[in-house]
């Protein structure tokens, strides 16, 4: 974590916030001779902001029963500070996981930060960079989701859609050309399976009838406009998807890992969308570099949001 603050502080993509035991974190940058000048350590112990933080954490929680003696407690847990950090505007994104679950993470983001009130869900993505010589296809892919919601009905299939639409409008820096995924393509084949990806594309169109989506669709149709010319007619997205959207967890995650370990696609994530600011989640086998990525995205989505300002983002990290 200290390492990939070092180069995000270097680097100026980022104002580094680190949050935790203030003694901890020296010590740990000491003995790996990492240089901490450029960043801010928090300490939710001696923060004069404790207090403020617990009264705002009992405000949002005591209808779910929180005390404000347990509101107290909580904020000294470094995860709870630092997503108080990003509501109440004293930092732009979050980024935590290496040695939280990502059940904590996402119950944590959700509780203090928000959902985002144009979404019903948070869901996750991946960004999939392809930027190696031998790749056809290059530049990056957003896929979702891969990472979070396990079995979507129509709904929220719908809403995992037009986030990741966002995400990809905000960090492909393009239009989105969204493509929902399944083992048919313009009704080939008949299940419930299908019918579900039909009417997301159904809802999503509703929603947003100015976005390029085609659903449903397999992911050769997706991906190579001569078989999309083939086998899709009237095609908004031509074979040029840049959003791929799988129609179950399990489809997502098999999807994301055969393009990493086969396709040698560099996998970012999985990332949070749908919630009302950046917080996002780390794998706790991630390393120095994983979580270098991850800085830069969550920089990207606060330069996105509401709290945009002209100066690099401010991310509070927290293992």
């Amino acid at each position: 974590m200290l390492e990939a603050a070092q180069r995000a502080t270097r680097e100026g993509i980022a104002r580094i916030v680190l949050v935790g035991p203030s003694a901890s974190i020296r010590a740990a940058a000491a003995s790996q001779g990492i240089e901490l000048s450029g960043m801010e350590l928090v300490d939710p112990a001696t923060s004069p902001l404790a207090g403020s933080f617990s009264d705002e954490l009992f405000a949002l929680r005591s209808k779910k029963g929180m005390t404000l003696d347990e509101a107290k407690q909580e904020i000294l847990k470094p995860l709870c500070f630092a997503n108080l950090m990003v509501r109440l505007g004293h930092a732009e994104g979050s980024v935590a996981g290496a040695v939280h679950t990502t059940a904590d993470v996402v119950r944590t983001a959700i509780q203090i930060i928000g959902i985002h009130p144009s979404f019903k869900l948070v869901s996750s993505f991946f960004l999939m960079m392809l930027c190696e010589p031998f790749h056809t296809l290059k530049g990056g892919l957003i896929f979702s989701d891969c990472g979070l919601v396990v079995d979507p009905d129509a709904g929220e299939l719908a809403q995992i859609a037009m986030a990741a639409a966002d995400s990809a409008q905000s960090l492909l820096m393009e239009e989105p050309r969204v493509a929902m995924l399944s083992f048919s393509t313009s009704g080939s084949a008949r299940h419930a399976a299908v019918d579900k990806v039909v009417e997301a594309t159904r809802q999503v169109r509703a929603q947003r009838p100015h976005l390029a989506i085609d659903g449903d669709v397999q992911l050769d149709a997706a991906l190579v406009s001569e078989i999309a010319m083939r086998k899709i007619e009237h095609s908004q997205v031509q074979g040029h998807a840049n959003v791929l959207i799988f129609p179950s967890l399990e489809a997502g995650n098999i999807g994301y890992k055969l393009a990493e370990r086969i396709g040698d696609a560099k996998a970012i994530g999985p990332l949070l969308q749908g919630l009302k600011k950046p917080a996002n989640d780390l794998s706790r086998g991630c390393c120095a570099d994983d979580i270098y990525f991850v800085i830069a995205v969550t920089a990207v989505q606060a330069q996105s949001s509401a709290t945009t300002t002209q100066d690099a983002s401010t991310t509070p990290l927290t293992s």
